[in-house]
């Protein structure tokens, strides 16, 4: 299993705008009252144009998906939340919290991944009866894998349920370390509602704000995890969490790079960036209206493709 890959899928957005469906546990999502629903959409597709054009000229091969503009689904721009691709030519296909964002799972992508890009398909893994039961898991939303060690990180939330994390564990053949990540909303602890904005694991360090593991048993298991593997540990605080810092995701261009936005660039301390950059060079983007109205980054919006190719 390698860590990071060279192809990753990105859905080009048609509607995007505030999404009040998952404003209700996303606190990181603002409402942009100077800018019509037109205004975002359109300062958005520019933030990811120029965001896939950056991606590109380093190397890495982006498969860029056009979104329908029926039905309505303001989030689709984040596709690493309904979808993962496996390096076993498998899929796994999750169960959504917020009902508008279910209709993002897409399988004439799938059709498009093997006719048009080569890649190859042998089956799903469809997790999404846990709606049914009022249980989630959004993706590599919630889980933050190191696939080499073959450890699954966890920040149990609502989008994020500790059963659905077992199963999908139990199917891929990872080993489970789940733990509770919360963060400061008007002066009460809130569970974070994706552990990728907490956490990134590149192939020989990982960033991660440790500070909101508030159970110190369980901030040792993960600490426990993380040295067991060998990698330099880079801790962010909080309030560089915020700003989107842990939502980073290493990618194989011309070499590897730690993908990151402007705003979680910005909010990094030069110790930081020169720990990171002993490892690999940072590439950043502004995200700015997305990451307002969406509340999410850079790591959200790429669905790293670990298919195998057709022979």
């Amino acid at each position: 299993m390698k860590q990071i890959t060279n192809s990753i899928m990105m859905i080009k957005p048609v509607g995007f705008r505030y999404n009040e469906q998952t404003a209700v546990n996303n606190y990181y999502q603002q409402v942009l009252n100077n800018l019509t629903d037109e205004q975002t959409q359109e300062k958005a597709l520019n933030e990811f144009n120029t965001f896939v054009d950056k991606l590109r000229n380093v190397g890495v091969n982006v498969v860029v998906i056009g979104d329908t503009e029926y039905p309505d689904t303001p989030d689709s721009i984040f596709p690493n939340n309904w979808v993962s691709f496996h390096s076993n030519a498998m899929i796994g296909l999750y169960p959504m919290c917020a009902e508008n964002r279910r209709d993002e799972r897409r399988e004439d992508i799938f059709i498009t991944l093997v006719d048009e890009y080569g890649f190859t398909i042998e089956g799903i893994k469809d997790f999404t009866e846990f709606e049914e039961h009022d249980k989630y898991l959004e993706g590599t939303g919630s889980m933050v894998m190191d696939h080499v060690n073959m450890i699954c990180y966890a920040a149990i939330s609502i989008r994020t349920d500790e059963i659905a994390v077992m199963q999908f564990c139990e199917e891929f053949g990872y080993r489970p370390i789940c733990f509770t990540a919360n963060q400061d909303v008007e002066g009460e602890r809130m569970a974070i509602y994706h552990t990728n904005v907490m956490m990134c694991v590149a192939d020989t360090f990982v960033v991660i704000c440790l500070d909101t593991i508030d159970d110190e048993a369980e901030r040792e298991h993960v600490l426990e995890a993380l040295t067991e593997t060998g990698k330099e540990i880079i801790e962010i605080t909080e309030v560089q969490k915020h700003r989107f810092a842990g939502n980073m995701l290493q990618v194989m261009g011309d070499k590897p790079y730690l993908v990151m936005s402007k705003s979680a660039y910005s909010s990094l301390t030069e110790e930081q960036k020169i720990a990171i950059e002993k490892h690999c060079p940072i590439l950043y983007s502004s995200l700015d209206t997305i990451e307002a109205c969406g509340g999410g980054s850079a790591r959200c919006m790429m669905a790293e493709i670990f298919l195998p190719k057709q022979k």
